[in-house]
């Protein structure tokens, strides 16, 4: 009966969790450049190893808790917006940003320009240039029209002014979200993208499938509930055998 209220509180917790990624990803569905998260889950014993070294506790404690998100990095739809300083990366990789927790990375190119004519995020932070191999530097631009060619070198009144820094990651480094449009990576782990496709004037839309992420929270919402209802069940039997067992003290 204890592994029972343990699977059932974990259960619950897990789903609780499990709601907070499903709700995010339906809350951006209209966010620039947002990638969205899937839950996965994974047993109690495997987070425990290899501390758990009995059959009985294997078996006891064989429940499942979440595991974490994982993130969809799939390409979306591109939106074209006529915006010469709308960008959108027809290709894998990320705009090299720079914040003052450091540099980040975003698929949102909803840029614009600084009063010092520099091109920034919508969060005011600086997009950065190719300066060469491991730099990199504020994209500054002259007046004058834009124009941005499928390498990311850009243009004004057709005087070359510089390149945006386009960057990827090897497979499987760990990104973490930061906010709806940011992602977190290892120090030095970007490396630069040689064929990189920017298209001017277009935006990428959300990946996030407000069809499969209804359906997400339904289902969530529903096995929360069960999870609720078992965890009560637990709860008063404890209460029932801890009254008997008490009058017999």
């Amino acid at each position: 009966m204890d592994s029972g209220f343990y699977s059932a509180f974990a259960g619950l917790a897990a789903r609780m969790d499990a709601l907070d990624v499903v709700a995010n990803n339906l809350a951006n569905i209209s966010t620039t450049g947002f990638k969205s998260q899937h839950e996965f889950y994974r047993s109690f014993s495997a987070w425990l190893q290899p501390s758990l070294t009995t059959p009985i506790n294997e078996v006891v404690n064989e429940y499942g808790v979440l595991g974490g998100a994982s993130l969809d990095l799939s390409p979306s739809t591109l939106a074209p917006t006529g915006n010469p300083t709308d960008l959108a990366l027809q290709s894998a990789g990320f705009f090299m940003v720079q914040t003052k927790n450091g540099y980040r990375y975003t698929r949102a190119g909803n840029f614009s320009f600084n009063t010092q004519r520099q091109l920034v995020t919508q969060q005011g932070d600086l997009v950065m240039a190719d300066l060469g191999p491991n730099r990199q530097g504020p994209m500054q631009i002259p007046s004058g029209q834009v124009s941005v060619s499928a390498d990311g070198t850009l243009s004004v009144d057709g005087t070359l002014v510089g390149k945006l820094k386009i960057v990827n990651f090897p497979p499987n480094t760990p990104l973490t979200m930061e906010g709806n449009s940011y992602f977190v990576a290892p120090d030095n782990a970007a490396q630069s993208v040689p064929d990189a496709n920017v298209q001017q004037g277009k935006l990428e839309t959300s990946n996030s499938d407000p069809v499969r992420g209804t359906i997400e929270l339904i289902e969530v919402q529903r096995s929360a509930g069960l999870m609720e209802k078992a965890l009560s069940i637990f709860h008063n039997e404890f209460n029932r055998v801890a009254a008997q067992q008490l009058s017999q003290v």
